[in-house]
């Protein structure tokens, strides 16, 4: 697959947007490329705890901040329609690793990936991939709710307006809050502002955002942390029936949430060093029930973290 031919490539005529100070670019150390057995599109056995179909897979991953280094040596597979959580000690790196799979990061001076990081299995950091239709295609719903300072409506257009959508967008607006089990509560009241929302139907309303612009995976970073306990089994709730038509990536401190809502589990800590690193992956039961390391055991039972 050629990279000009990539739907994340800029669009014809355009240059790709790096997003990025001028003086401070994205350092990019490649490594050799992924053995064909390692790599997007693998179909594996069920006992190697790996999954079938994988939409984004990482390889040698490490990822710094200047000199920092806050992540190292990551090899994951995320399964496609599949929800995976991303659980560990607070500064393990979740979030790094979170916002670097939709270039987010690309936004913070000296920030350097190392490794290869494809989408179904087009390298994200290769040349002429476009950062801002990277996002596209993996939205991202962040730990508060940050709905626009407009109308509902407003909230939802916005990304395909700019994005040049030519379809029915009142249609696309009622489909994408359809899918976020929110139409019910504000079909009558479109114009209104996004702000006035209760804390869980504003995040609903920044799912339905991102839902809107049609992406294939959506990253969540600890999306209930500011919720009740009921707008959290909502949320919840939501992310179960939205893994029907997309890949989530999930980052949480809730350990009873990710048990609930995931399928998949990764498990982080991070070493003497500070730098964030994978313990354990594999099916979210058996992380729970039956963990491989020690380290697992004692975190999803409390004993430490």
């Amino acid at each position: 697959m050629t990279v000009a031919a990539s739907p994340l490539s800029a669009p014809d005529g355009a240059q790709p947007q790096a997003d990025r100070p001028a003086d401070s670019p994205t350092v990019r150390t490649r490594v050799p490329e992924v053995a064909a057995s390692t790599t997007a599109g693998t179909t594996t056995d069920p006992a190697t705890d790996e999954p079938g179909d994988v939409v984004l897979a990482l390889s040698g991953v490490s990822l710094r901040y200047g000199a920092f280094r806050a992540v190292r040596d990551v090899e994951l597979a995320v399964g496609r329609n599949a929800v995976t959580a991303l659980i560990g000690p607070s500064g393990c790196g979740k979030t790094t690793l979170l916002r670097t799979l939709n270039r987010m990061n690309d936004l913070v001076p000296g920030f350097i990936v190392e490794g290869r990081i494809t989408f179904d299995e087009v390298d994200l950091f290769g040349p002429g991939v476009d950062a801002v239709a990277v996002r596209r295609r993996i939205g991202m719903v962040f730990q508060k709710p940050n709905p626009f300072p407009r109308s509902i409506y407003d909230n939802i257009a916005f990304g395909p307006k700019i994005n040049g959508y030519q379809g029915d967008m009142d249609e696309l607006v009622e489909t994408s809050l359809r899918r976020a089990a929110l139409w019910n509560e504000v079909k009558d009241k479109l114009k209104q502002s996004g702000m006035a929302l209760s804390g869980g139907q504003q995040q609903r309303l920044c799912i339905a955002r991102a839902i809107a612009t049609e992406p294939e995976v959506i990253l969540m970073d600890e999306p209930c942390s500011a919720l009740d306990p009921r707008a959290t089994l909502q949320i919840e709730e939501l992310i179960r029936e939205l893994k029907s038509r997309y890949t989530i990536v999930i980052v949480t401190h809730n350990m009873q949430q990710a048990a609930r809502a995931s399928d998949r589990t990764v498990f982080m800590t991070m070493g003497e060093d500070r730098a964030g690193y994978i313990v354990e992956t594999g099916p979210t039961n058996r992380i729970f029930t039956q963990p491989t390391h020690q380290l697992t055991d004692d975190y999803v039972s409390g004993r430490f973290g």
